[in-house]
């Protein structure tokens, strides 16, 4: 595009435009200086500036708007990894069935009556990001009260992610040889620990030295992971694309939900549970270093976790069971020759 000498306006292949920032485009009709064109010209200049995403029957002051401001905030754009994307899609389907409200006016029963109909873990996601959005409205001065304060959601205590078990690993080697992406994409799970959103976008550029670098998307961690014999062979015998690793069958990188739809065809095929999923496969990684006693600080230079309170999860299972052996194992010299 080139700029003109009348402020804000831009032309393109021969259409000209009013762009102002924060605004949609506006056409300007005609030649550039004719009547017609400097009438619409005036116009746009004088109306005030508009979010884009904002309709009409969403103006100042509504859910919509807010929204629509919140998502050009540096408080929006801060945030990394998948959860913009995961947020942004929360609060559209919200703004979709209540973008007209006064959002000074949300009361905080409105609040708790829409969590009465989500499931448990929706109902936490969905308020994680709505209390994100009021607190930047908060400092906006868009609402005086939090709606979402006091707000609980009560999870039911979980495991999270299920992870897979020796068995069900090799089950999936049996069924996908090494050369097929499918094994490249376990293996890669399975070698590296690294989140879906990480193993997607990793190549061979990312290999020096046997080593993997990667900056965690999640957590903003650089990381240096040993890339072991098995995953090297793994990779040299798999056809890849040019930047990633993995890629579709037209060569292309893979997109984070179209991978995990691939990857879950890649265990249908092989008759695995529903229950297996490719962040499985990282609790499993996690789980193998700790039963090979590693210690939190080793687990967590893998996983990149920033506390270690979230790696001693793994390494407390692995404990009881080193413990619950070595105590039986005591127990052999007393019940030597009584046993009948």
């Amino acid at each position: 595009m080139t700029k003109l000498h009348l402020k804000y306006v831009q032309s393109y292949r021969g259409y000209h435009y009013f762009r102002r920032r924060g605004s949609p485009y506006v056409q300007l009709p005609g030649v550039v200086g004719s009547p017609e064109f400097m009438e619409a010209y005036q116009r746009a200049l004088a109306a005030a500036p508009v979010a884009i995403g904002v309709s009409k029957r969403s103006g100042p002051g509504s859910v919509s708007a807010a929204i629509a401001e919140y998502y050009g905030s540096q408080s929006f754009r801060s945030l990394t990894g998948g959860t913009p994307a995961l947020r942004r899609a929360i609060l559209e389907r919200f703004r979709e069935q209540h973008g007209d409200k006064r959002l000074a006016s949300l009361p905080r029963e409105f609040i708790t009556a829409l969590l009465d109909t989500m499931a448990p873990h929706a109902a936490k996601n969905w308020l994680k990001a709505f209390r994100h959005f009021i607190r930047w409205c908060e400092s906006r001065k868009l609402v005086q009260q939090d709606p979402t304060w006091g707000v609980r959601v009560t999870v039911p205590q979980s495991d999270g992610f299920y992870t897979w078990t020796e068995e069900e690993i090799a089950q999936y080697e049996a069924h996908h040889p090494i050369g097929s992406k499918a094994r490249l994409a376990l293996a890669l799970g399975l070698y590296t620990a690294l989140r879906r959103g990480d193993a997607i976008r990793i190549g061979r550029q990312h290999i020096r030295n046997g080593e993997l670098g990667v900056r965690q998307s999640k957590t903003n961690a650089s990381l240096l992971i040993p890339v072991l014999p098995e995953l090297q062979h793994i990779i040299d015998a798999t056809p890849t694309g040019h930047l990633t690793l993995l890629v579709t069958r037209t060569g292309k990188s893979y997109a984070a939900a179209d991978f995990s739809e691939q990857f879950r065809r890649w265990c249908d095929a092989a008759e695995l549970p529903p229950e297996c999923s490719f962040h499985g496969l990282r609790k499993a990684a996690l789980t193998r270093l700790a039963n090979a006693g590693c210690s939190v600080h080793q687990i967590a230079a893998i996983s990149g976790h920033k506390t270690l309170r979230q790696v001693e999860h793994y390494t407390r299972a692995a404990d009881q069971a080193r413990l619950a052996r070595e105590a039986m194992a005591k127990t052999v010299p007393l019940t030597k020759g009584k046993i009948a």
